[in-house]
């Protein structure tokens, strides 16, 4: 793999990542598909979001399928972190480098996605809770899950306060929490709170224990339990990549791209949710469907991939 030169590296295997990995190994190209097995959609123990799933289908199940079907076409699939990208100025070739070794690429595609900021709580707990359906970070997602259910939202700022409103059109019953001081509210946003007949309760906030199917969250002002909590407090995008090879970043750390999911870094592409916008499954796969046939087009553009004639490549096979 050192000596062969790809077509496309794909780095991140989540839902954009593998949906750019469908396309690109059905338009007949060389690629390599690099995942350090982070991906957020591994975390949704149900999404009934995904069109075709009426009932819902697992999140690890999920990657999976997308992961069966990119391999059935020719693409490869290595579990691993990419921790460097480097561009050759005069070739253009992309390099990338891992703990197990490396691979030389005319594009790159980074979908590497973001990491919610989890609340302060024991990391096993996060996890049990996550899985079922006790913590959740997005109410696009799942908001329909929780209706008419008691939920916490952590989360002091106006992004805490947009999450709490947003969540109010599924239940009646939300309180907001300060993660780690007292509340700090604009006017405005007190104002909302109010209208909307949404707590608040000062921190700091950390979720202690299970008890049931319900969740206790520890706050200044007592123990508070909830069918389902929030977290509301951001995520980093990993962008670290992108910076190496110098591709420009939004205000937001997000990696900028043109409609066409194109960096400014020659052969650079990004798509999903590490590319500001709706962090959602179907849009994720809509930027790397997108992404995925600029690539082809923009291969085709340096160099025309004419399929040969079928009994020409018998004749090559057979060695006459």
């Amino acid at each position: 793999m050192d000596e062969e030169i790809l077509d496309c590296l794909i780095v991140g295997g989540g839902p954009a990542g593998l949906t750019a990995a469908i396309y690109l190994a059905r338009f007949h190209l060389d690629i390599l598909v690099v995942d350090g097995g982070k991906s957020r959609a591994a975390w949704i123990p149900c999404t009934r979001n995904v069109s075709g799933f009426p009932d819902g289908i697992a999140g690890t199940e999920l990657l999976q399928r997308m992961r069966d079907q990119a391999c059935k076409y020719g693409a490869k699939i290595e579990t691993e972190f990419v921790t460097r990208l480097e561009r050759d100025p005069d070739s253009g070739l992309f390099t990338a480098t891992w703990g197990s070794g490396c691979a030389t690429a005319r594009m790159v595609l980074l979908a590497t996605g973001v990491t919610n900021r989890r609340p302060p709580m024991d990391e096993a707990l996060h996890d049990d809770a996550l899985a079922r359906g006790l913590v959740r970070y997005c109410p696009i997602c799942d908001g329909y899950e929780v209706t008419d259910q008691t939920i916490g939202v952590i989360g002091g700022d106006s992004h805490g306060v947009a999450e709490a409103l947003f969540l109010r059109s599924f239940t009646a019953d939300i309180t907001l929490i300060a993660p780690d001081k007292a509340m700090r509210l604009k006017a405005e946003d007190q104002a909302k709170l109010k209208e909307a007949g949404i707590d608040c309760v000062d921190g700091p906030a950390q979720a202690v224990a299970i008890a049931r199917d319900f969740i206790v969250v520890d706050t200044a002002e007592g123990h508070y339990t909830f069918d389902s909590i929030y977290p509301a407090l951001g995520s980093d995008s990993h962008v670290q990549l992108a910076e190496m090879v110098g591709a420009s970043l939004s205000a937001d750390a997000s990696i900028v791209v043109d409609s066409h999911q194109r960096t400014g870094v020659p052969g650079l592409y990004a798509a999903g949710d590490v590319v500001i916008g709706l962090d959602q499954i179907s849009h994720a796969m809509g930027e790397g469907g997108v992404a995925a046939t600029t690539i082809r087009n923009d291969l085709c553009a340096q160099q025309p991939r004419w399929r040969e004639p079928l009994a020409e490549v018998e004749d090559a096979a057979s060695g006459s």
